[in-house]
């Protein structure tokens, strides 16, 4: 059996607060828009003074051709997401006539210039030399500056740092994006394997029903001559056993069935077979009760959901709460429409219990649900799952006694 505590798709859990998105991520042309200005002004006007402290420079201090690299550097930036490579040799190029000059101050573009590289560029090659040369034009200023050692490593440590942090972000957003590609197919992949096994299914009920009309219209042939009316009766039997084998063709449609070893062929369950699903789960040590209000008979693919859906959802139960959790399951007729709602409920207060976090109980993992829903969505229904407020889980699903297949 499958795990109930899936996280299909539509599965009602409590709300949890979205995840925080900067303004890098809601507004990225106006954020970097804004801080290509910002670097530039910054590059330009800012100088340092004695005693590592930082002075405004008058903008008519600046000699046009530095300004005019500064403003070529800071304008790249604005590019920075969609050629991060071509950024960096700007910024680079535009920083290296500084050197050794009170107007090296373009260090801050060619971080920003890194970093967008390790997080933009699809070439991994040119990261590294990007940092080796940023790390040569820091060591140059650096000596002809005259300054120690160790500052030059350390800013040698901060470029290579940009690009690094800038990188693994890129390689985090990648796994992110590989485990919801995975995810989807596995769900994909959950949703046509029960979709076959319901369409197996529905087949043996199909060929049940043929069966019959068979036997009932070589039945009705042989008495035909000596009883009439008996052949009368047969060939009734035959006409709704073909109505029913018709209608249950509808939900087989579009439904692929290849060869599968899933189960062997056989009467498929029933809701008469619920009685004897409960005392089997009893044994296994759940404490459940059925309370079952259909006394109208129901198409056979409905009886064989129904059986299935608590069947799987039981199943979770013992598996995810333990023995002893008080469990109940009902069956009733739908009060708006022609159908009818299974009802799982448990207590959640089983031996097993404190060995299942919180998140997997919300439904985190597994696939379970999603098999279930899927047998309620080819009947036209639906199937809701998720944690109760005082503890525990409920299931419910609606399906229709005459509806149509999705």
């Amino acid at each position: 059996m499958m795990n109930r505590t899936a996280q299909p798709a539509r599965t009602p859990v409590r709300s949890v607060p979205s995840k925080f998105h900067g303004p890098f991520v809601r507004w990225p042309r106006a954020a970097d828009a804004t801080l290509a200005l910002a670097m530039f002004l910054a590059a330009t006007f800012l100088e340092e003074a004695p005693g590592d402290a930082m002075a405004v420079r008058p903008v008519l201090d600046v000699p046009l051709p530095v300004l005019l690299l500064f403003s070529a550097a800071g304008a790249a930036l604005y590019w920075r997401r969609r050629k991060p490579t071509a950024v960096l040799c700007v910024a680079l190029a535009s920083w290296a006539p500084t050197l050794g000059s009170s107007y090296s101050t373009l260090g801050g573009i060619v971080i920003v210039a890194l970093y967008s590289v390790g997080r933009h560029a699809d070439d991994r090659r040119w990261g590294p030399l990007g940092v080796v040369a940023a790390a040569a034009l820091v060591t140059i200023d650096g000596l002809l500056h005259s300054v120690p050692g160790g500052e030059i490593g350390f800013g040698c440590l901060v470029m290579s740092g940009a690009w690094y942090i800038g990188r693994r972000l890129r390689l985090r957003a990648e796994r992110a994006v590989q485990r919801r590609q995975e995810q989807a197919a596995e769900a994909q992949r959950i949703v046509t394997e029960e979709r076959t096994h319901i369409a197996r299914e529905l087949h043996d009920v199909v060929a049940h029903r043929v069966s019959m009309m068979t036997v009932q219209a070589g039945a009705a042939r042989m008495v035909a001559a000596e009883d009439p009316q008996g052949a009368l009766e047969a060939m009734t039997a035959v006409e709704e056993a073909g109505r029913q084998a018709l209608d249950e063709l509808r939900h087989l449609l579009g439904v692929l069935r290849p060869r599968t070893e899933r189960d062997g062929l056989g009467p498929q369950p029933g809701l008469t077979d619920l009685p004897r699903l409960i005392a089997q789960v009893r044994e296994a040590g759940l404490d459940v009760s059925l309370t079952d209000d259909i006394h109208a008979p129901l198409p056979a693919r409905v009886e064989l959901s129904v059986y299935r859906i608590v069947q799987e959802a039981l199943t979770n139960v013992l598996k995810h709460s333990g023995p002893q959790t008080h469990t109940e399951v009902r069956l009733k007729h739908d009060r708006c429409g022609p159908g009818i709602t299974v009802e799982v409920l448990d207590d959640g207060k089983g031996a097993a219990l404190q060995s299942v976090s919180g998140a997997a109980r919300a439904g985190m993992g597994g696939h379970g649900i999603v098999g279930m829903r899927e047998r309620a969505l080819l009947l036209g229904g639906t199937l809701d799952a998720g944690p109760r407020p005082g503890g525990g889980f409920r299931l419910t699903a609606h399906l229709p006694v005459q509806g149509e297949p999705t």
